[in-house]
């Protein structure tokens, strides 16, 4: 077994992947193009989100059990307490050893249809993260991820309390954290900052989403929580009517953001490619996070 974390020990900078388990057969497809894409240029771990239940749940188990058997990389499976009780929690962590994924990024999840919703937990299942970091934790040598965010998950109460509920998930055993998307480095900083202050020295991966289409910023701002910052956008819409020079200033935009948490001693980037792999294979080359060929 190869641990997320020792990964994230390496002496270099280092960057990692996200996918999300296909819906058909054409996707299927394209997934692995990227898969096959990014495999030589050494992430240090990819990881494959998880639906609440039913085929994305069994396309998740099966696409990370494939990775892990048929690929170089090392994958990690994400997991959510969403619809699920505690049997059935512990079945999905088994099958996952079963097929050789002892990573897991364990999250509470949000609620179907309305991830602005109310929780309501599963009468047999768990209420908070924390919870099921324990439950993977206690069912084997599994190195275990959660979820950060940097401005305040939308139920805390302000940005405090919530790094208050990030650190009792990492008390409750977890080896690292990825943070949701964010637009400019200092809101980032901040968040590690209000760890550091606590006494947490876990890795914090910055969540990274290459600006390619006005699609990829509308889904930023959703997955993120936040309004674009007015320079940015203005940045942007000079290119709103002509894609391609949208993408090109997207990208920089991605590469610039990254190259000033690389300076500031950040020394590993979570990017969520959407099952694509070109354009963060593009940002890694700017950044210089290429693996060194012999």
């Amino acid at each position: 077994m190869t641990a997320v974390v020792d990964r994230l020990r390496a002496q270099r900078p280092v960057f990692s992947v996200e996918f999300f388990p296909p819906r058909d057969d054409e996707s299927e497809r394209r997934l692995w193009r990227a898969v096959r894409e990014l495999e030589p240029l050494d992430p240090a771990f990819v990881s494959i989100t998880y639906g609440a239940g039913g085929s994305s749940r069994d396309r998740t188990i099966r696409t990370t059990g494939r990775i892990a058997q048929e690929t170089t990389l090392v994958p990690m499976a994400h997991l959510t307490g969403v619809n699920h009780s505690l049997d059935e929690l512990r079945n999905v962590i088994g099958w996952y050893a079963a097929v050789g994924v002892h990573n897991v990024l364990a999250v509470r999840g949000d609620p179907p249809g309305d991830p602005m919703g109310e929780w309501v937990p599963h009468p047999e299942g768990i209420t908070y993260a924390e919870e099921l970091v324990r439950l993977v934790r206690e069912l084997g040598p599994f190195c275990v991820g959660v979820a950060a965010f940097p401005y305040g998950h939308p139920r805390s109460a302000d940005l405090e309390v919530d790094a208050d509920h990030l650190v009792r998930k990492i008390r409750a055993g977890a080896d690292f954290a990825i943070a949701q998307l964010f637009f400019q480095p200092d809101d980032f900083l901040r968040l590690r900052d209000r760890l550091a202050a606590r006494g947490c020295d876990v890795p914090l991966l910055p969540g990274v989403m290459p600006l390619t289409t006005q699609r990829m910023l509308t889904k930023t701002v959703e997955l993120s929580g936040a309004d674009v910052p007015p320079a940015l956008a203005r940045r942007l819409e000079r290119h709103a009517d002509d894609p391609a020079a949208f993408r090109a200033e997207g990208i920089e935009v991605v590469t610039e953001l990254c190259s000033t948490l690389l300076a500031e001693g950040v020394d590993a980037l979570h990017f969520y490619t959407l099952n694509r792999a070109t354009a963060t294979r593009e940002v890694v080359g700017r950044l210089g996070l290429l693996p060194v060929r012999p």
